[in-house]
């Protein structure tokens, strides 16, 4: 399959025997065929880890597999565009919250509208978004890189999960606060992006925790700032922009939405049932690894933050 990569969930009865989930009232609606799970980025990223953690839980709640499918390309809009066009049945879902319906649209028209195409089911979480280097790098903190980057304007090279991505926005917002130029180059995803700053092909990446986490542990690349309104326990070193004197709060959120006009009683079974899987081993020792807290919100109140995050976004990537 190229450019998918895919995991199905089944829900065999030793699954059934196994799980620690109690199991949904059977009268509550159930697919009739596997349930297709879209994720709009590379295997191994952010938004693929959490789907298929949230996935392994949920699976014996339904009657049908779960299928975990990689669209990746053109910061998650291509995954984006397929769902908004997939009948409201049930049978599709999709991981939104981050670029492709956060950012990506404020830096130009898209095929869909983030805010219209699709009906929100729940947030999963909120992640924390980071900005690192490698260990030997010549820059030792973040007000370094800043400095070469003004003395020699894009002679410093930066790596995100694609133009137009939230981590793109993040080093815009940098750039502009902070009056210099880096060199953008984007990737299909978080992972790539990582991959490339080990490798030494780019300076600096912003990614999200379970992304780079094994190469940090590994003590070969360090964190120099977090774009959020505190610091990370995890990385308790790394300053916040805000600390940098530089004001840029912009945090990714990761949950399931579907398209639009999906009926009110498959949104609610959906929801119950991946609310349930919240609780699940799966789900609670990903959130361990990756170092990060619930960030449970129900549907109308995850579209609502997409909404704001996206209109402030606009005011970067669309100025004037």
């Amino acid at each position: 399959m190229t450019g998918r990569r895919r995991l199905i969930v089944t829900m065999g009865a030793g699954a059934l025997a196994g799980s620690t989930i109690a199991r949904p009232a059977r009268a509550s609606w159930q697919p009739s065929r596997p349930v297709q799970c879209i994720i709009g980025f590379a295997p191994g990223g952010g938004a693929d880890q959490i789907a298929r953690a949230i996935c392994e839980d949920a699976g014996p709640l339904f009657t049908q597999p779960l299928v975990v499918t990689n669209r990746p390309g053109a910061g998650g809009s291509i995954a984006a565009q397929f769902v908004a066009t997939q009948p409201p049945d049930g049978h599709t879902l999709f991981m939104a919250g981050g670029s492709e319906t956060t950012s990506l649209p404020a830096f130009r028209d898209l095929p869909y509208d983030p805010k219209r195409s699709f009906r929100a089911i729940m947030r999963l979480m909120r992640q924390r978004l980071f900005i690192f280097t490698r260990t030997d790098s010549r820059f030792a903190t973040l007000p370094d890189a800043i400095a070469a980057a003004r003395a020699r304007p894009g002679t410093v090279s930066y790596g995100t999960s694609g133009i137009g991505s939230i981590p793109h926005a993040a080093f815009l917002v940098l750039e502009r606060q902070a009056q210099m130029e880096m060199l953008h180059s984007p990737y299909t995803g978080g992972a790539p992006s990582v991959q490339a700053v080990a490798a030494r092909q780019i300076d600096l990446a912003a990614a999200h925790p379970e992304e780079f986490r094994g190469l940090a542990d590994a003590g070969l690349i360090r964190v120099l700032a977090v774009a959020s309104t505190e610091r990370a326990p995890q990385y308790p070193d790394a300053p916040t922009l805000k600390e940098l004197g530089y004001d840029a709060v912009i945090e990714n959120m990761k949950g399931w939405v579907v398209p639009a006009g999906t009926p009110d009683e498959i949104v609610r079974a959906l929801h119950d049932r991946f609310r349930q899987a919240m609780t699940g081993p799966a789900w609670r020792n990903f959130l361990e690894r990756a170092g990060d807290t619930d960030g449970y919100l129900p549907g109308p109140e995850f579209q609502a933050a997409m909404d704001r995050l996206l209109d402030t976004v606009r005011v970067v990537a669309r100025p004037g």
